[in-house]
């Protein structure tokens, strides 16, 4: 480990992003072309959600006794995070300085074994720090709401804990998420917290104990969030728990806990990540949604915003560039360091302006693996398709959808995509008309998943057009995400983006 090189800039690459935000002042959406009449095309939506005059902004026009239908603010939540290569041996000093005297550290079976694991790490500090602890080395990779219950008794018959560790990938944070809030504040049935239409969607009552997330993967961003995602069990299908009080206390990004992820781990993994990048970035404006009757409700995924622009697009140019540099060597620790930190960049975007088709379609997929298919190293032998590829798989379909509802926006994240993987065809954005907007973002998406060897399509998962009305019964109570599409989806609509999903 003496020679490995930490790239120098890495650092300050979150300071020049908020200085950036900071140079646009808070009256102009427009952050990246100006908000000038001939602009106006950059936030322009088709007739299908029209939102045309969402730069004017509503706020102006009021009087002060008339109330707005639709929201006029938006707002920025994130984890505290620090960044770093080794900065996980800090965490016993920080669980220390919090006064806690009992901690409980959770992470999946294969993290667990591995003998100079981030685990281990984090055992060390804690021990180091004289601060008890007890490890729940159970959770499970692709959560389901038993495996939330079971990290949930646990937390009741192994506590009381004054602050949780989360060591792993999406899947133990989020475990560690659910476990804190239902231990916290314990409801009278499980499906109280869980977002509708499923569950009942019930407000956190309160504040929760303090958590710190350890991301080994990067991917999920889910250091930066306060979301929770499971499978549904009864109903084959992904549903999740919403909070900003759920957001990690603190998450610590160390690029060193990537260096022993799988190649599999990595593609799924940057996958959502790229996703998480593009669906932010092209999801409705923050202005279309209704206004919420007091700022404490208003949700977590509030639309694309100008703050969450800055950082999806700065994650998304990152992934581009080192993604393959990673899959060539696993080892370049100056390419992993940039992954890592794009996954927090995209983490805090899509954390503030949610996600759309891309991943509400995936629930489904997920929910539904094939009993042949496998993830694949690193994930366990059961059936599972693993989230980043479930994702990105209907990414293609979803994007040429969209394109016609924010072309703008399409071309731009595009032509950011070629610039890494084709200069050529980057230099051809502003020859691409608003129609072929979706189709040239798609393709560009096609050629990064086909350079990566990406299943082509749902049929390489084990689907056929047979498994579409299960995969859009799946996807309709997704509504959370499927409703911040640029462009309205119907049932009829998802039946044709699977269509289009099969093969590419």
């Amino acid at each position: 480990m003496s020679n490995i090189v930490v790239r120098r800039n890495a650092r300050d690459i979150a300071t020049n992003l908020m200085k950036t935000v900071h140079r646009h002042g808070p009256g102009c959406p427009c952050h990246m072309i100006g908000c000038s009449p001939q602009n106006l095309q950059y936030h322009r939506y088709n007739q299908t959600h029209p939102h045309e005059n969402i730069v004017r902004g509503q706020m102006r026009t009021y009087s002060s006794t008339a109330r707005p239908q639709n929201d006029y603010a938006f707002e920025m939540a994130t984890s505290t995070i620090r960044y770093g290569a080794g900065a996980t041996r800090e965490v016993g000093m920080d669980v220390k300085d919090m006064g806690a005297k009992h901690v409980v550290v959770f992470c999946d079976p294969a993290l667990a074994k591995f003998t100079n694991s981030p685990v281990n790490t984090v055992l060390q500090s804690l021990h180091d720090q004289k601060v008890k602890y007890s490890l729940y080395d159970r959770v499970r990779v692709e959560p389901t709401d038993s495996s939330f219950k079971e990290a949930i008794e646990h937390m009741h018959s192994q506590g009381p804990f004054d602050a949780i560790i989360a060591v792993g990938g999406g899947s133990v944070i989020d475990t560690a998420k659910a476990a804190n809030l239902y231990s916290s504040h314990p409801p009278k049935d499980f499906l109280d917290y869980v977002n509708p239409p499923i569950g009942k969607g019930l407000p956190v009552p309160g504040a929760l104990k303090p958590l710190i997330a350890i991301p080994t993967t990067a991917g999920t961003g889910s250091e930066t969030t306060g979301v929770a995602i499971f499978d549904m069990e009864s109903m084959n299908a992904k549903t999740g728990i919403g909070s900003r009080l759920m957001k990690p206390t603190l998450g610590i990004v160390d690029p060193l806990n990537t260096l022993t992820c799988p190649k599999s781990v990595t593609i799924a993994a940057s996958l959502d990540q790229l996703c998480h990048s593009l669906e932010s970035y092209t999801a409705i404006p923050y202005t279309s949604r209704p206004l919420m009757d007091r700022p404490a409700l208003r949700p977590a995924y509030q639309g694309s915003n100008p703050i969450s622009d800055v950082w999806c697009m700065k994650a998304l140019e990152m992934i581009a560039q080192y993604l393959p540099l990673v899959i060539k060597n696993p080892l370049d620790i100056e390419a992993r360091s940039e992954l890592m930190l794009a996954a927090t960049y995209a983490g805090i975007g899509f954390g503030n302006a949610g996600v759309h088709l891309c991943h509400g379609m995936s629930y489904a997929v997920s929910g539904l693996a094939k009993d042949h298919v496998r993830g694949g190293e690193g994930y366990p032998d059961i059936p599972l398709v693993p989230h980043g590829i479930s994702v990105c798989i209907n990414a293609p379909s979803v994007f040429e959808f969209t394109g016609p509802a924010a072309p703008e926006r399409h071309r731009h994240a595009a032509k950011i995509l070629y610039k890494a993987t084709d200069p050529s065809k980057a230099e051809q954005a502003e020859q691409v008309s608003d129609a072929d907007a979706g189709k040239y973002l798609s393709d560009a998406v096609k050629s990064l998943m086909k350079q990566l060897g990406v299943p082509n399509g749902l049929h390489a998962l084990g689907y056929s057009s047979s498994d579409i009305p299960a995969l859009v019964k799946g996807t309709l109570p997704q509504h959370r995400v499927i409703k911040l599409s640029p462009r309205r989806v119907e049932e009829d609509d998802l039946t044709k983006l699977f269509e289009n999903a099969m093969r590419y």
